[in-house]
């Protein structure tokens, strides 16, 4: 329903009441703005009451206005450009206190992502990467940074991880065109989806290797040929793309493998504090 979603609005408009086809006309011109406002503020816009919203989104089929909402927020996953998120973070923070609305939010986006995290994908991960000859990391454009953040201390647990650069086309498939099917590729991607990374996970599979994807959603592109799926909540409606969720699930990954290969980890941590020691990398504070 939520690809014809718009369809479906628009050619139902003339049996709607005068309020509803109020709503329609709002939902059909801005339904970006619209999958990120309350049915209070929604009627507000268009001079309708909150319970008329509500009794709109019963209408076209939906259990409530918040059903109806996520099915618009579906259908825009990934299209909202940037000057559309930024068109609606009014509707999204509050400008008095930006500091602990967005703190607010992302506790929020935790606090669903740990409701709603498969354990058992969870675990097949660690299991895939442990036992993994080579272990490639992927993550474009705002996910580079933590797909970076997790290949730093993956290399510290293994000696066989290489960070995939997606500066160019060519030169990703360079960094993986040998790879095979005892190797594995953690690709981390949220809306906007990164043609790169989608790409280069096509060509993993046809070589056999395992995939553990990190994505908000088990409809996002690069599930579909994911060993394991690692679902966590960001916010695609503001400029700044929330990644803290993501980001946790990183951690936890993290921490697992380094649980299930303490005793590696503590030999190669101890000769790195010599090495570190003896060339001064980190600063001697004395207070």
């Amino acid at each position: 329903m939520e690809k014809d979603l718009i369809a479906e609005i628009s050619a139902r408009s003339d049996t709607f009441s005068k309020s509803h086809k109020k709503i329609a006309d709002y939902i059909v011109k801005h339904y970006d703005k619209a999958a990120f406002i309350t049915a209070s503020k929604l009627g507000k816009v268009v001079g309708v009451s909150e319970s008329t919203v509500v009794r709109f989104a019963v209408e076209l089929g939906f259990g409530g206005y918040p059903k109806l909402q996520k099915a618009l927020r579906e259908l825009i996953r990934n299209k909202l450009t940037s000057v559309q998120r930024m068109e609606i973070i009014k509707t999204h923070i509050d400008e008095q206190n930006v500091l602990k609305s967005v703190l607010l939010s992302d506790m929020e986006k935790l606090k669903q992502t740990g409701e709603e995290l498969d354990k058992d994908a969870f675990d097949g991960a660690v299991s895939t990467i442990l036992n993994a000859e080579n272990i490639y990391i992927i993550g474009a454009r705002s996910c580079y940074s933590i797909a970076n953040f997790l290949g730093f201390y993956l290399n510290l647990i293994f000696p066989n991880v290489k960070i995939i650069s997606t500066n160019s086309a060519s030169e990703t498939f360079e960094q993986i065109y040998r790879i095979g099917e005892n190797d594995v590729v953690v690709a981390i991607s949220f809306p906007r989806y990164s043609r790169r990374t989608i790409n280069a996970l096509k060509y993993a599979h046809e070589k056999k290797s395992s995939i553990v994807a990190i994505t908000d959603s088990q409809n996002s592109p690069i599930t579909e040929n994911a060993s394991y799926t690692l679902t966590a909540r960001c916010d695609m409606s503001t400029f700044v793309d929330s990644l803290v969720a993501p980001l946790s699930i990183i951690n936890a990954l993290i921490v697992a493998l380094v649980i299930e290969r303490k005793e590696e980890v503590g030999k190669t941590l101890s000769e790195l504090e010599d090495i570190w020691d003896e060339y001064e990398v980190y600063e001697k504070y004395i207070k």
